[in-house]
């Protein structure tokens, strides 16, 4: 019991520390001063290309350490997109806020056009990962970078659609105008739909280790959490937990914003 416990315990904990410190990271250096930004995104950018290689060899084998490689290398790369987006390097074409009034599918694309270049670089980096997995056993950075994907979608959808806590006091100060295409609002079926799949796959996953039909890996562990971890930020759009109390030496320096109203 204790090797086990010490097995699904090693990975989970993993995957929180990267989630909160990856996290914690991205919010300090994108609250640094402007001229910081493109060493910022040039070591990254370094860091990005060696990923890419470092999640090749990755799939190539299905081991312990092959699938840390894999999920560190793919929060890596998630990383420098995070920077790239909250720079304003890699938003979109439309960088003013929402039009006054705007609704329905006028507010829609104009919501799209506020970040469709960063969302395209995405997909653009999972058609690579489709391609280098060719082939090739291991999984689990594939997987990974999904699993992000998909649960980023989700909570960009639910922002856009409406939900109590939209964070946007958080913004950097040259995002701001970004806060204008969030709906403040009640919970709506959306959230509810994609919360209740997010948990009943979570669910699914766990019991698919503990009844014995999967085997126990480190990868699916992993997965397991940052899922989980998933949830976690999309509950917090309902029932609001100031951020500062999780990531408070990184947001020492980022005083609330009033975003301009559309």
């Amino acid at each position: 019991m204790t090797e086990l416990s010490s097995s699904v315990a090693a990975p989970a904990l993993f995957a929180l520390l990267c989630w909160w410190f990856g996290t914690g990271a991205i919010l300090w250096l994108v609250r640094r001063a402007p001229t910081t930004f493109p060493w910022t995104l040039g070591v990254l950018s370094l860091l990005l290309i060696g990923s890419l290689w470092t999640t090749q060899i990755s799939m190539q084998e299905q081991t312990v350490g092959s699938a840390y490689l894999a999920f560190a290398s793919v929060i890596v790369m998630w990383s420098w997109h995070e920077m790239a987006f909250l720079t304003g390097w890699l938003t979109g074409p439309r960088r003013v806020p929402l039009q006054a009034g705007a609704r329905g599918w006028t507010r829609f694309t104009q919501s799209v056009q506020a970040v469709i270049w960063h969302e395209l670089a995405l997909l653009a980096n999972f058609g690579v990962l489709l391609w280098m997995q060719q082939g090739q056993p291991g999984h689990v950075a594939i997987c990974t970078f999904a699993l992000l994907w998909c649960m980023r979608f989700s909570a960009k959808m639910n922002l856009f659609l409406g939900v109590p806590e939209t964070g946007e006091q958080y913004l950097p100060s040259h995002l701001v105008y970004l806060a204008s295409y969030f709906k403040r609002g009640p919970l709506t079926l959306f959230y509810y739909v994609t919360v209740g799949l997010s948990c009943a796959v979570w669910a699914w996953m766990v019991w698919q280790v503990s009844s014995g039909v999967a085997t126990i890996t480190t990868g699916w562990i992993l997965l397991a959490a940052l899922l989980g971890l998933a949830i976690v930020e999309h509950v917090i759009m309902a029932f609001p937990t100031p951020m500062q109390k999780l990531w408070g030496w990184a947001m020492s320096r980022s005083p609330a914003i009033k975003p301009e109203k559309a």
